[in-house]
């Protein structure tokens, strides 16, 4: 485990400040013209180069060969005559994550430096208004150019494009016409008196819709913009997805909040997991859509099944049937559970770690590659985990606290707290943004994380020695789902629409105190997807988190009061 903290309690930054020299072993120089000055151009067309002599250079289809005077720019530079020097190359941070299996993450000075002359800076731009068939209408002499094509229409011009230009368009259109007639195409609709979607067509043999293309299916399903009586029979509807049972619910039909839990029985968590989804009648695919209420409903099904679940294996009555529990009933089991937990035997439960998270947003590129895997609507997936060996991610965050006090004689958490308070920014610029906490009530934090894994991570810590959601007590669970949804809705604000968000929580039976309950927000960002850095556990990162904590609280700020 690297220190993360100096002796003062302050953050650890290396500062790297690169000198150094390289052999030349080239041999040859391959010397070329790259074109020539703005200025001294003609309309004429490109500039082409045939080697360092350039006899067959010409400009365009006139063929005239460049005058003398002419200011070329070549590529020279590429190849040095012999061995380099750097003196002085761009500075470079190195911050240890806290948590050591995380890893470090790495600023090139130059880089944040032009972020921090404007954090307001720090967002994605909006996703520009997509529609092929408004476009084809600017190529064609029709009076009314806002005129749409006939359904049959528009799905034969569908038809026609490459499969990468569908699935681009499936992914942007903001065209509710256009992503209609890709809908036709990925799968066959029973289609009702008003030439409406009733249902899906069903093989007759397998009992299975007919889809067509899977791809083009879940991708047009996904976008906001394509007709909700579109998406309602393609994903939306119970059983449009398959026969996984709804064994929960929050709310009810035509509430404002329509909550369901699905049971994922064939799952990759091989003793099933749940899903808490958005219902048909309470559409959610935007942050800005979602209300507290919404949230709360999401994290009560979390909550609730997870209690239920511990309260059976520890032979508790468990009174409630075809019924939900209230939010009083749900503390007082939370604390019937804690009480039969301190007098039951080590090893006695058979699930001791929760596991949850959430994948936000959905997006698919023209090449095939999936970019997010998000579920149709807004949902999170939870689940139990069985003693070591089985994996929780929680177990790493309780190795490094082990460790910490070991070396250190206090807690991990309660440092980590201590130096987000009394930060120092990170290139010292007087005046400059230093806070990195976001967001503070009587129970958690929001913040930026010095070593931030992601280029708008953040995270969400309860100030209490708090580390699972059965040491929860309903002001703290109240304060960590009002928190995530906060979070959202600062990272929506910048501009993110792809954001992972993940649980590290102490295990259920550990009496060990260090440990507080973490969040994780991360989001995907178009210049950020993770490759060959990344997998090194070096995160690569473009501004100061001072700064970007400064971003996120203006955008906060600039937010309607939930």
């Amino acid at each position: 485990m690297r220190e993360f903290l100096d002796e003062n309690g302050n953050f650890v930054v290396y500062t790297h400040h690169p000198s150094y020299r390289v052999r030349n072993l080239r041999e040859h120089d391959s010397l070329a013209i790259l074109g020539y000055q703005e200025d001294t151009a003609d309309d004429t067309g490109g500039i082409t180069a045939a080697g360092p002599h350039h006899p067959g250079c010409n400009r365009g289809s006139g063929g005239q060969e460049p005058e003398a005077d002419r200011a070329a720019i070549d590529n020279q530079r590429n190849f040095p005559p012999g061995d380099i020097t750097v003196d002085s190359a761009d500075p470079v941070y190195e911050i240890p994550n806290p948590f050591g299996f995380r890893g470090v993450t790495c600023i090139c000075r130059s880089w944040a430096e032009k972020k921090a002359a404007d954090p307001g800076g720090i967002r994605l731009p909006p996703a520009p208004t997509v529609s092929l068939q408004q476009t084809l209408g600017q190529l064609t002499d029709r009076q009314d150019r806002n005129d749409q094509l006939t359904p049959p229409t528009a799905e034969r011009l569908a038809a026609l494009l490459p499969r990468p230009l569908q699935l681009s368009l499936a992914a942007s259109s903001t065209d509710p016409a256009d992503l209609a007639a890709l809908a036709a195409l990925s799968c066959e609709f029973i289609m009702g008196a008003d030439h409406t979607p009733a249902g899906l067509r069903y093989h007759a043999d397998t009992g299975r819709p007919l889809i067509h293309d899977h791809d083009l299916f879940e991708t047009v399903a996904n976008n906001p913009h394509l007709p909700a009586n579109y998406r309602k029979v393609m994903v939306l509807v119970p059983g449009a997805q398959g026969g996984s049972e709804i064994v929960g619910e929050y709310g009810a039909p035509g509430e404002a909040t329509h909550i369901y839990e699905y049971l994922r029985r064939n799952s990759y968590i091989p003793w099933g997991h749940y899903a808490a989804n958005m219902a048909e009648d309470a559409i959610r695919y935007r942050i800005h859509e979602l209300t507290p209420e919404d949230m709360t409903g999401l994290r009560h099904l979390y909550y609730q099944r997870t209690y239920v679940r511990l309260a059976r294996m520890l032979a508790l009555p468990v009174r409630w049937q075809r019924t939900g529990l209230t939010s009083t009933e749900l503390e007082q089991l939370r604390q019937e559970i804690r009480a039969a937990i301190s007098r039951a035997d080590p090893g006695q439960l058979p699930f001791t770690a929760t596991l949850w998270g959430w994948n936000f947003g959905y997006d698919f590129s023209g090449s095939g590659f999936r970019l997010h895997a998000s579920h149709q609507q807004i949902h999170q997936q939870y689940a139990l985990v069985p003693p070591p060996p089985a994996f929780s991610s929680g177990d790493q965050v309780s190795d490094c606290c082990r460790e910490f006090r070991q070396r250190h004689g206090r807690g991990l958490f309660a440092a980590y707290l201590e130096a987000l308070r009394h930060n120092r920014r990170i290139d010292g610029r007087p005046g400059a943004p230093s806070q990195l906490i976001i967001h503070e009530d009587e129970q958690v934090i929001l913040f930026v994380p010095k070593a931030q894994v992601s280029q708008w991570e953040l995270q969400i810590m309860t100030k209490e020695e708090t580390g699972n959601i059965l040491e929860a007590d309903t002001a703290c669970r109240r304060s960590l789902d009002l928190a995530l949804l906060k979070a959202q809705r600062i990272l929506a604000e910048l501009g993110a629409t792809l954001v992972t968000s993940i649980e590290y929580s102490k295990r259920l039976d550990d009496p060990d105190r260090d440990q507080h309950l973490l969040y994780s927000l991360l989001p995907k960002l178009p210049f950020a997807m993770g490759a060959f850095t990344e997998a090194q556990q070096r995160w690569i990162c473009g501004h100061y988190p001072e700064d970007f904590a400064a971003a996120c609280r203006r955008a906060g700020d600039s937010l309607q009061p939930s």
